[in-house]
């Protein structure tokens, strides 16, 4: 089967099946805090300041920053998506490598950096007070179980970081002034927010093609070691 149909094919069976597990809804904001941690994070590396972030139950986010104009907004505009992405690139990389209890204290880091610094908002800061006291206990009293939640948290990472670029694409084909950061970009440079949505989409979809090749490899070498 083509890797690309194959990649498709279970990003669709994991939307599905990860939609069955109670409370996987609250899990999915976890695509959202790196999104806007993303925004922060290129806003502070190119000295700018940022002044608060938000965090809405409907897994949407806002980030608000001061930051010049021109190329240093344009990589602000960039970093949401492209980092969330790399982000759950690197979850699934981890767990390839045995260590899931560094995707969970680097989770955890970014989510208590947020909650003491940027986040405002009453649900953004109950959701990141819960997600790491949660962690913080799979890490230290519920280990055995940390190994699954872990990937939970991976595939929903995954599975959003691709939706929202989708949506995206279809927001900025129907409605290109409301399309959030591909929107951000088509007023800052002379291309239109399709385009950025496109990239923004092909590159999950690329990121989630690795992911998935790493947690089927690590699933594959896990088999042959129980199977001697």
């Amino acid at each position: 089967m083509n890797k690309w149909l194959k990649t498709i094919l279970l990003l669709i069976g994991s939307a599905f099946l990860t939609r069955l597990i109670p409370f996987s809804s609250l899990f999915r904001n976890l695509d959202t805090m790196i999104h806007e941690f993303g925004h922060a994070l290129m806003t502070l590396l190119l000295s700018g300041s940022v002044l608060r972030i938000e965090l809405y139950a409907d897994h949407s986010g806002v980030t608000y920053s001061a930051i010049q104009e021109g190329g240093k907004a344009i990589l602000v505009s960039l970093s949401g998506y492209l980092l969330a992405s790399l982000f759950a690139l690197l979850l699934f990389y981890l767990y390839s490598k045995g260590r899931h209890d560094w995707g969970l204290i680097l989770a955890t880091g970014v989510a208590l950096i947020m909650l003491l610094l940027y986040v405002r908002g009453s649900f953004g800061m109950m959701w990141l007070g819960g997600f790491i006291a949660l962690n913080i206990l799979m890490l230290v009293g519920w280990k055995k179980a940390s190994k699954y939640y872990y990937l939970l948290l991976a595939f929903l990472t995954l599975e959003e970081s691709v939706m929202g670029s989708l949506f995206l694409v279809y927001a900025a084909a129907v409605s290109p002034t409301r399309a959030g950061d591909a929107s951000n970009l088509a007023r800052m440079t002379p291309i239109p927010a399709i385009f950025w949505a496109t990239l923004f989409f092909i590159f999950s979809l690329l990121c989630a093609k690795w992911a998935l090749g790493l947690f089927f490899k690590r699933e594959r070498m896990q088999t042959k070691l129980g199977s001697r």
